[in-house]
């Protein structure tokens, strides 16, 4: 979602090389480009009038340190002030148990969806979360959440008769104390617009419940319209907390730099896909080092760490050093990498990887890869070499790719088997030879 931003302020900071004095002529230009980066990425413009002013107030006059580049220095202030736009440290939940959460929002913003990841996240965190239909006009929304808590193995009360809407929050909280739970999410009706009526009926809502935190589910592609759905919510509930939805998508990304500041209301969680793991606490230091291009490796490592299987992932580590990797263990990998998330949201973590955008049709590439390695048998995944012609034309049919793509994948599998034995035989320089000749002919599917 920021990668448009990011390229403009790395533009912008580059000309401030060989700068020995951040002064207010050298800065200028620099920050007058900032600016402009920010209101192209849809902020609000007092929130980017108001940035662009600390920033310069903070930058002139200053001495660049020897052992750092000016741009550096100012990337170093403008992450602070990005991390304090962002909202610092205002991200948790309250510890009340049970926890009662309302979740609210505009139709089409993804509360249902919502409602079950962030259950699914807090039962990571330990809870027991049970999952309330108060939505009765948008059809099919008790079906859908009825699946997603059956998927994520949470407790469920939905009432398909009532029209009374605190009636049914009432009895979700009798049926979730019957059921020891100690975390209750209440899915709410939304409309395509704010309206009397939804608002009178979430405040009842509220007074029969008695929530702990009000959530408000907004879409992160909307913008400045986003900034103003949040107001007039804030206005009717007193929110606590906000969900950005569809931050992986390609906005600019504007009302998570904005909505803090004009609200005074703190993102809690962001959602980055359409799948229900696809969800995250909101760490604004995080997202400001992504912006600036400087990837989120303690998000990465979680990630991993959640979806990667420690002994397998040594026992792996093991089989490349001794450089006896095969074609079932490069499959094991790539399931297990598929966990953390798509491609380019890994990438998106990598320090200087941010702004990097793969083809297309690279996970559909990582599908085609492992389809082809499915269609071998056991045998021919561990020893690749017995594959002759009419083995690969079984295979592509299998898998249904061409034979050449069955090649290619063959080809450069050798290619990192030989790249293995390379760094076996303390051959780094051959090794990084060989992925530089690699660069430009397509690599290896997934690596």
């Amino acid at each position: 979602m920021f990668e448009s931003l990011t390229d403009k302020l790395g533009s912008a900071l580059r000309n401030l090389r060989g700068v020995g004095r951040l002064t207010e002529e050298n800065m200028a230009d620099a920050l007058k480009e900032v600016r402009t980066a920010l209101l192209a990425a849809d902020v609000h413009f007092k929130v980017a009038r108001d940035f662009v002013e600390r920033v310069q107030t903070q930058c002139v006059g200053q001495e660049v340190l020897k052992s750092v580049t000016p741009g550096q220095q100012v990337i170093k202030i403008i992450h602070d002030e990005l991390v304090k736009l962002l909202g610092e440290g205002e991200n948790s939940l309250s510890t009340a148990r049970p926890l009662k959460i309302l979740m609210v929002g505009l139709h089409g913003s993804g509360k249902t969806t919502s409602s079950a990841k962030l259950g699914k996240l807090l039962k990571k965190r330990g809870y027991r979360p049970f999952v309330a239909a108060c939505d009765i006009y948008r059809p099919a929304a008790i079906d859908q959440l009825e699946i997603l808590a059956k998927q994520e193995e949470l407790g469920f009360y939905s009432d398909r008769v009532s029209r009374d809407v605190p009636a049914i929050g009432g009895a979700a909280l009798e049926a979730a104390k019957t059921a020891t739970a100690d975390c209750i999410i209440f899915d709410t009706a939304g409309r395509l617009q704010i309206d009397h009526d939804l608002v009178e009926e979430v405040k009842k809502l509220h007074a029969r419940v008695q929530p702990d935190e009000v959530l408000l589910v907004a879409d992160g592609a909307l913008g400045q319209e986003a900034v103003n759905v949040a107001k007039a919510f804030h206005e009717a509930l007193n929110l606590t907390g906000l969900i950005l939805t569809k931050m992986d998508g390609d906005a600019r990304g504007g009302a998570a730099l904005s909505i803090k500041s004009i609200t005074g209301v703190p993102i809690k969680f962001i959602g980055t896909g359409e799948k229900t793991g696809d969800f995250d606490t909101f760490y604004p230091d995080r997202l400001a080092s992504r912006i600036l291009g400087m990837g989120d490796v303690v998000s990465l490592v979680e990630k991993a760490q959640e979806n990667i299987d420690q002994k397998e992932a040594e026992r792996m580590a093991e089989k490349m050093r001794k450089a006896d990797f095969n074609l079932e263990d490069f499959l094991s990998q790539m399931q297990q990498v598929k966990k953390m998330g798509s491609m380019q949201s890994i990438m998106g973590m990598m320090p200087g990887m941010s702004g990097v955008q793969l083809p297309d049709d690279s996970e559909k590439q990582l599908g085609r890869t492992e389809a082809i390695i499915h269609s071998m048998t056991k045998q021919e995944r561990r020893k690749p070499e017995i594959l002759n012609g009419s083995r690969r034309k079984r295979i592509a049919d299998g898998a249904g790719v061409k034979i050449v793509e069955v090649n290619q994948l063959l080809k450069q599998f050798q290619q990192m088997q030989q790249m293995m034995k390379m760094l076996k035989g303390g051959g780094a320089k051959k090794m990084m030879r060989k992925m530089e000749a690699m660069k430009g002919k397509g690599g290896f599917p997934g690596m």
